[in-house]
């Protein structure tokens, strides 16, 4: 009398094409997940800066001027704006830095850590009519 073998199980052609699937799909995964975390991060700068602007704008509807010419601030020396009422966040990964005279200002914001570990730095800019720009993106891969 034959015994019949009962068969459970995965052949290993079948583990290794699941193994294939699994790194195609990693490979497809893994840049796009890394894109939209250091999109998450440029979130800080771009909300930053706008509420730069506003705040320049009331600072200078009282006084006539804008404030913070040559100042810098970050994580480091983060009541550097208060005097329009910003303050930068101690976990900050910007460090912003104003140009301002009575009549125009620009403010630009440069990442202090590399946002996705590549070479290229994050860098954005906001000027007195509003114009928030990317210099330099950091989320192109």
């Amino acid at each position: 009398m034959l015994k019949s073998r009962n068969n459970k199980g995965f052949t290993l052609i079948e583990l290794m094409i699941v193994v294939v699937i699994i790194g195609i799909l990693a490979a497809l995964a893994i840049p796009r997940f890394m894109r939209s975390t250091t999109k998450s991060k440029q979130s800080e700068a771009k909300q930053l800066l706008k509420q730069i602007y506003t705040l320049q704008h009331a600072y200078r509807q009282e006084f006539n001027f804008y404030a913070c010419n040559g100042v810098s601030a970050s994580a480091t020396a983060p009541a550097a704006f208060a005097v329009i009422g910003v303050d930068v966040g101690l976990s900050a990964r910007y460090t912003y830095t104003m140009a301002a005279t009575a009549t125009t200002f620009l403010c630009t914001a440069a990442a202090t850590i590399n946002l996705d570990d590549d070479a290229t730095i994050d860098t954005w800019t906001i000027n007195d009519q509003g114009t928030l720009l990317c210099t330099i993106d950091d989320s192109v891969l």
